[in-house]
């Protein structure tokens, strides 16, 4: 699989869905770009019949007034047989925040009035929320996102749960206390941990995430959890790298969506690109997990 948007080949932050038998793509796409290097950004929907060959079939539309910056890096699961979308606003730096929508037939959205329905508290990080990711665990839907310190410089993942039959709106959401649950350590980290990914297997919460910012380079990470607020690495090198000099994602793999099918097999997509940025594509790798219930990837 290598996927992009046929317009201006720009497609990040991937996140699937199988919705009755056909598999939805949820992506961010590129408006413009506009002055100083800035970007408008949307969220882009496509749909497969084997995840490996994808049809664009249109966009989730920016209507709410909190989104009119743009929004984009959606995670999507489904719950009673609604597509429930999880992405964030974006262009107001510290005042980005998560927004929800819930769908019936995977194309067509309705947003939570409530809207932005959550970011963390300002005491810890700088209260900003982005690349949310959401995941049933313990019988509780917990959801992780991206902040920042004060300063604006380091990158790391915070979390809340809500109750599963909620409505998700803000007064639904309890914090996962006041401190990053992952936060950069490793060299190969820089300043950056991003991008939470997450998938349940055998009674543990695995997140794996986007480590150093993009394209210098960025590569996926995993870390684990029994109770989805203390995480421990699992390794101190990447688990997913980019490619090598000429590949397609030689500067960047990078933000991963975890995704385990009706059959039980599980996938790790993730954006790449090789030219520092100015193109985006999608890509996957089944993953599995060994006797010890430790993941690995699949060939």
């Amino acid at each position: 699989m290598l996927f992009t948007n046929k317009s201006n080949k720009f497609a990040k932050d991937p996140a699937v869905v199988n919705l009755q038998g056909t598999y939805f793509l949820y992506y961010t796409i590129l408006y413009e770009r506009l002055s100083g290097g800035n970007l408008k950004i949307g969220v882009g929907i496509a749909k497969s019949s084997d995840m490996e060959n994808w049809e664009e079939i249109g966009e989730v539309p920016l209507e709410q007034e909190c989104e009119q910056k743009g929004i984009g890096a959606p995670a999507a699961i489904v719950i009673d047989g609604k597509v429930n979308l999880f992405y964030q606003t974006y262009g107001s730096w510290e005042k980005d925040a998560i927004c929800h929508a819930v769908s019936e037939d995977g194309i067509h959205f309705v947003k939570n009035p409530d809207n932005p329905i959550l970011r963390p508290s300002a005491d810890w990080c700088c209260g900003r929320a982005i690349d949310a990711d959401v995941c049933i665990f313990r019988n509780k839907l917990y959801l992780y996102y991206a902040t920042r310190d004060h300063a604006f410089r380091i990158q790391k993942v915070g979390g809340a749960y809500a109750e599963v039959d909620s409505d998700f709106s803000k007064k639904a959401w309890t914090q996962i206390g006041r401190q990053a649950l992952v936060a950069p350590e490793m060299k190969w980290e820089g300043e950056c941990i991003e991008a939470p990914a997450t998938i349940v297997n055998d009674g543990k919460l695995f997140l794996f995430y986007g480590g150093s910012y993009n394209c210098t380079p960025q590569q996926i990470g995993v870390a684990v959890s029994e109770d989805g607020a203390f995480f421990e690495k699992l390794s101190a090198e990447p688990f997913l790298r980019c490619g090598k000099e000429g590949d397609w994602n030689s500067c960047e793999s990078g933000h991963p969506y975890a995704f385990r099918d009706e059959d039980g097999r599980a996938y790790l997509f993730y954006q790449g690109t090789n030219d520092m940025g100015q193109t985006w594509y999608l890509s996957k790798v089944e993953i599995g997990f060994d006797e010890n219930n430790m993941p690995y990837m699949i060939e």
